[in-house]
């Protein structure tokens, strides 16, 4: 019962006294566990501080998140919905080693994926369940598609959302996407900083993108998600990295 109230403790303070584990604006909550694959990444950075970003469950030794959320060393929360209830449900584990893309740039957000390597197995229960990744890029959006993530609901400083939020967003083509080969959507509604990391699911409930970068211009707001089928060779290469052979 003490890790548990841990646990809450450490993610209530956090999450409330920072501002880092994702805006979801004009979203709804989801219904409990209904979104078994979503995670909570912990960054521990060097002076001692923690920030946050979220992360999704691809298989029972892997999560996968942003490489612009690169830190010294990782724990990863699955299972949880309200960040405040005590249950049994939450798994807490540490990361064994990250692997961000190795092309990543920091100043373009580009190739911004990264795979955390769990240092136990995740274990699959009717909360933590791992998500597909898409394949295949036939070079049509997926449309529609939804983000998740603990945050702010709306735009008053009211700090962070205690429940796991969604907003329904739409995909669109434009030439900023294009050259940036990303997927965007745009508007008002959507993921916003420290939410980097999450899913973008759309069609079949796969995961097709990750939460990447937010761009600012008047009056508009352009998110990016990078596109998971782009890089299927690069994660089967760091999952044949890490098999251990007998």
């Amino acid at each position: 019962m003490s890790t548990h109230c841990n646990l809450v403790f450490m993610l209530v303070v956090t999450l409330y006294g920072q501002v880092y584990a994702g805006r979801i604006f004009g979203g709804h909550e989801v219904v409990p566990h209904s979104r078994p694959y979503m995670a909570i990444v912990r960054k521990h950075l060097e002076n001692g501080d923690v920030r946050y970003c979220g992360g999704f469950l691809i298989n029972q030794d892997f999560v996968m998140t942003a490489a612009h959320c690169y830190s010294s060393s990782y724990t990863v929360f699955l299972g949880v919905h309200d960040t405040t209830a005590l249950n049994d449900e939450v798994q807490q584990i540490e990361v064994e080693q990250s692997f961000p893309h190795e092309g990543y740039n920091k100043t373009g957000y580009i190739n911004d994926v990264m795979l955390l390597k769990l240092g136990s197995k995740a274990k699959f229960t009717s909360s933590v369940k791992p998500i597909k990744l898409a394949e295949y890029d036939d070079k049509s959006l997926p449309n529609p598609c939804i983000v998740c993530g603990w945050g702010r609901v709306d735009n008053e400083n009211t700090g962070m959302s205690s429940k796991l939020m969604e907003v329904d967003i739409t995909l669109v083509s434009n030439e900023y996407c294009e050259q940036q080969n990303s997927y965007c959507s745009e508007g008002v509604n959507g993921p916003r900083e420290g939410d980097s990391g999450g899913p973008l699911v759309c069609k079949e409930g796969m995961v097709y993108g990750v939460v990447s970068a937010m761009k600012n211009s008047p009056g508009h707001k352009l998110y990016t998600y990078t596109k998971i089928p782009d890089y299927n060779d690069w994660i089967l290469s760091i999952k044949e990295k890490t098999v251990i052979k007998i």
